[in-house]
């Protein structure tokens, strides 16, 4: 079942890379394996995945300790415990959650120096739901400016959770204003549009996606 899921939404991705003129292969499907087994990873990784993306810090180490013979790049996506940064900084390729100078200060002082600069993605709060984690558009700017700074970590880009919307036209104009927003930034150059599920996968692409990130439409339902 992960393989031929895996085929259809590489099929997919590539049909929207097309259809809104983007680069073949510039959108990275990462795949979301919380609380899906080693074993479901591993079998994705013989498929030609390497993008694994984890939501909390302990089971993610668990099985980066049973899969050390991969070569897997692993993303940290959930919400960032003050507790957990020195884990995050050593075991993690990319951190996508991050939504405060403090926790950036803490990832780039942890970042062993043996490593490369931790690729950090900052959240943003686009629906301005009170539920979710992240910073405001508003609040991007200066941020941005104080991050930057910092060594041993990598300023990419943004991540984004939308509110969820049915109509394609409201979904492609959340992601819009983000793209448009981070393109006006100055002296900052993303590279890394960090937004798109499974439901809303295709407006993602056609708003400036760089990485979807895919869970149980890959693996199955939790």
């Amino acid at each position: 079942m992960i393989i031929e899921n895996l085929k259809r939404i590489r099929s997919e991705i590539a049909q929207a890379e097309l259809l809104y003129h983007r680069s073949p292969g510039s959108v990275l499907l990462l795949a979301v394996s919380k609380t899906k087994p080693a074993a479901d990873i591993a079998l994705a990784y013989r498929a030609g995945q390497r993008h694994f993306g984890e939501n909390y810090c302990q089971e993610a180490i668990l099985k980066q300790r049973q899969l050390g013979a991969y070569d897997i790049t692993w993303h940290f996506i959930g919400p960032i415990q003050s507790n957990k940064t020195k884990t995050l900084a050593t075991c993690f390729d990319w951190v996508h959650s991050v939504d405060r100078f403090k926790t950036a200060k803490r990832l780039s002082e942890q970042r062993p120096i043996h490593l490369p600069p931790l690729n950090i993605c900052l959240q943003i709060n686009i629906s301005n739901e009170y539920s979710k984690s992240g910073i405001s558009l508003a609040s991007l700017p200066e941020l941005c400016q104080q991050i930057v700074e910092l060594p041993n970590i990598k300023l990419r880009g943004v991540m984004a959770i939308p509110a969820p919307q049915e109509d394609f036209k409201q979904q492609r104009l959340a992601y819009h204003s983000l793209f448009k927003a981070v393109k006006m930034l100055d002296n900052v150059a993303f590279d890394t549009f960090s937004y798109g599920m499974s439901g809303d996968l295709v407006a993602a692409i056609a708003e400036g996606s760089t990485i979807v990130r895919i869970g149980s439409a890959l693996f199955g339902a939790r």
